[in-house]
């Protein structure tokens, strides 16, 4: 941090929401061929972070969510795992313990999420108690009022001090973007948060509507690909929300091929934060094996 030069966020980028608008149309007409289609689908499988983030949560419902990770349908042979589980900082150690000799990793939402309207002691001690509990990843969310009150410099002092906390830790940053209403706030907060030390940008906490958007996904990778040309570094980034079908994440994944390349084609820099996505997954998968389209009561909900 010390050698990167902190832009002016009252002056990032202004985004042309026509121009955002019509790649995303010539994005979405693009045609996958049958091989590619199944190698995409295991593919978003294994960049789902599975969730569960509800106020009816028990350790029961957290452990079957885990075996789940690890066995997204044993009924079909040779499918990846999911990239990780995300849970409340209270089912981390539950989490952990379900999930131990895997690779499947524990990721937990801290500050205070989903409003992040705490003062930041309790922000920094719900963070440290995930971690100390055993959580690979954080995944926060920013103070969305004083973003939109123009205070940039204490969003990006409460991240830095989140990093700080975590850190070898990866931290995921998460905006609210449906909270942020311009893709032009979209941007401000992705250049914050990568500036102030952001392993991942993440769009929503699931909880509003919108959530993850194709507009503004792709308006955060830009601001990646604008950082990875200046410095040479990789912020990996995160939708989550809203995105429920296999059909849907395939488009996303054109997105990032074509925005970022094929290094940010693994589950080490994109992720699809979801609890239904999996099931969808799996149904097209075993379309493409048996020639049969099952209903959404063949598989587990959790």
């Amino acid at each position: 941090m010390a050698n990167v030069i902190i832009p002016d966020f009252k002056n990032t980028p202004v985004v042309d929401q026509v121009g955002i608008e019509e790649r995303i149309a010539r994005l979405n007409t693009r045609s996958i061929k049958k091989a590619s289609k199944l190698q995409g689908l295991k593919l978003a499988l294994n960049m789902i972070d599975l969730t569960t983030l509800e106020g009816k949560d028990t350790d029961a419902k957290v452990k079957q969510m885990c075996y789940k990770a690890m066995h997204p349908h044993d009924a079909l042979p040779g499918l990846p795992t999911v990239a990780a589980v995300c849970v409340y900082p209270t089912f981390v150690k539950t989490a952990k313990a379900a999930l131990k000799g895997s690779n499947v990793k524990v990721a937990s939402v801290s500050t205070a999420f989903p409003s992040g309207n705490a003062p930041f002691k309790i922000k920094a001690e719900d963070t440290k108690f995930a971690i100390d509990n055993g959580a690979d990843e954080i995944d926060m969310v920013i103070s969305r009022g004083e973003f939109l009150k123009g205070n940039y410099n204490f969003v990006f002092d409460e991240i830095a001090k989140i990093k700080e906390i975590c850190g070898k830790i990866r931290l995921k940053v998460i905006f609210e973007t449906g909270e942020l209403s311009t893709l032009d706030n979209v941007r401000r907060a992705s250049d914050i948060a990568i500036y102030a030390g952001a392993d991942f940008i993440k769009t929503s906490t699931g909880k509003i509507s919108p959530a993850a958007t194709m507009p503004v996904s792709l308006v955060m990778l830009q601001a990646i690909k604008d950082h990875y040309d200046k410095t040479g570094i990789m912020i990996g980034m995160k939708p989550a929300g809203g995105i429920s079908t296999a059909k849907g994440a395939l488009q996303y994944l054109v997105m990032v091929h074509e925005t970022l390349g094929s290094k940010w084609l693994t589950n080490e820099w994109f992720r699809f934060g979801a609890s239904s996505l999996a099931n969808d997954i799996i149904l097209q998968l075993e379309k493409e094996a048996k020639g049969v389209y099952y209903s959404k009561d063949y598989i587990s909900i959790d």
